[in-house]
């Protein structure tokens, strides 16, 4: 793959990842905060889905530019790991904290640590800078 081909993908999927994570900054302002903690799960869960979307178009657009093979259906947890890991440790420790903050904590447990969830966004923006073309 030309590096002209490489910009044009990585232009694409990086404008799509942001994009969500702006949505999922949006919606996330919506759940309100007291203190330490957001008031509405709901939009918190919301917020965490849509995040972790962005990783994965992130992470899809990583694994392209590298020439991994695409695998057919829909790709786990474990897809991303096994060839993450072979690549990038430091991307793989973001992923994992991105999947425990974001897909678990916040999605599926509901976790409304404000804390919690602000981790998972970093690790989202790390990951998604790894996509970022060049300026």
């Amino acid at each position: 793959m030309g590096t002209t081909d490489q910009d044009k993908i990585r232009g694409e999927y990086y404008v799509e990842a942001i994009r969500y994570m702006d949505n999922a900054k949006e919606t996330l302002i919506k759940a309100g905060k007291e203190d330490d903690l957001y008031k509405d799960d709901k939009y918190v869960k919301t917020a965490c889905g849509i995040a972790y979307c962005a990783v994965l178009k992130a992470l899809d657009c990583y694994l392209l530019l590298k020439e991994v093979k695409r695998q057919k259906g829909r790709k786990s947890i474990e897809y991303y790991r096994e060839n993450i890991s072979k690549i990038d440790r430091k991307l793989m420790q973001y992923l994992n904290n991105a999947y425990m903050t974001l897909h678990l904590d916040g999605y599926y447990d509901g976790n409304v640590s404000v804390d919690t969830i602000s981790s998972g966004f970093k690790s989202a923006y790390l990951i998604i800078d790894k996509i970022k073309p060049a300026a």
